[in-house]
C-alpha cells in the first residue's frame, strides 16, 4: 500500500505540459517587461488617463510584445506606473520646499509660492496651483508635528527639572529657575525649532512640568526592582 501513494515519474505527456507551463510563464514575464519599458518611454504625466494613453500606446509596435496581457492586467500595469511617476513628483516637490531656507513653522503658501515658482520642480509637480498649496500645507504641518515632538522628547532630558519646578516657578527663585531651563533649550536645536510657535512651545512646557508635579517624585531605583531573595 505504501507504494501507491509514492510519488511516481512524470510520464512524458506530464513533462511537456509542465515544460509549457514554464515557457508560458517565462513569455508572460517578457510581455511584462516589453510593456513597462513602453510606459516607461510614453508615459510621463502623473495624470494621464489609461482611456486617453491606451489609444497612443497602441500605435507603438512594443503594443504587439504584450499582446500576453490581457486589458486588465496592461491597464493594472499602467495605474502602478502613474502611482510611481506621482510619488516621485511629491518627493521632489518635498525637497523643493526642505532646500528652501524661506520655509519656517509659521509660512504661508503665498510668500513661499514667490520663492519657488521659478524652480522646475514647482510646475512640474502639478498645474494646479490648489494641488500645490495643498502639498504645501501638508509638508507644514508634518514639520510643526516633528518639532513638536523633538522638543518633548528633549524636556525629557532636562536634568534641573523635577516634580518640584512648578512649585519653584511660582515662587521668588522662579524667574532664575526659568532662565536655567531655557539655557538647557537653548542649547540643542530642538530646543530651538518652534521658536516661530512661541505659544505653542511654552504650552508644550507647562504640560510637560504640570504632568511632572502630577505624578510626583520619581520611585526610588531599587523599587523597581524585584528583590533578590
Amino acid at each position: 500500500s505504501s507504494g501507491i501513494n509514492a510519488e511516481w515519474p512524470l510520464r512524458p505527456g506530464d513533462q511537456n505540459r509542465e515544460w509549457e507551463r514554464e515557457r508560458g510563464a517565462h513569455a508572460r514575464e517578457e510581455a511584462q517587461q516589453h510593456f513597462l519599458a513602453l510606459l516607461h518611454d510614453m508615459v510621463r504625466d502623473a495624470d494621464a488617463s489609461w482611456r486617453k494613453t491606451r489609444k497612443q500606446l497602441r500605435d507603438d509596435s512594443r503594443w504587439e510584445l504584450a499582446a500576453l496581457l490581457d486589458a486588465d492586467q496592461k491597464e493594472k500595469l499602467f495605474l502602478e506606473h502613474i502611482d510611481n511617476l506621482s510619488n516621485k513628483r511629491k518627493r521632489s516637490f518635498k525637497r523643493l520646499l526642505d532646500e528652501c531656507e524661506h520655509v519656517t513653522l509659521t509660512s504661508t503658501w503665498k510668500e513661499i509660492r514667490r520663492k519657488i515658482k521659478h524652480d522646475p520642480r514647482f510646475s512640474k509637480f502639478s498645474e494646479d496651483d490648489k494641488e500645490r498649496e495643498a502639498e504645501f500645507s501638508r509638508h507644514i504641518k508634518d514639520r510643526v508635528s516633528l518639532a513638536k515632538s523633538d522638543f518633548k522628547q528633549l524636556l525629557k532630558e532636562i536634568k534641573c527639572v523635577s516634580h518640584k519646578s512648578k512649585e519653584i516657578l511660582r515662587g521668588p527663585n522662579g524667574d532664575s529657575h526659568m532662565r536655567e531651563i531655557r539655557q538647557f533649550l537653548t542649547n540643542d536645536k530642538r530646543g530651538l525649532v518652534l521658536d516661530d510657535l512661541p505659544e505653542e512651545r511654552d504650552r508644550i512646557l507647562d504640560d510637560y512640568l504640570a504632568e511632572l508635579e502630577k505624578f510626583g517624585p520619581p520611585p526610588p531605583p531599587t523599587a523597581t526592582r524585584p528583590s533578590k531573595r
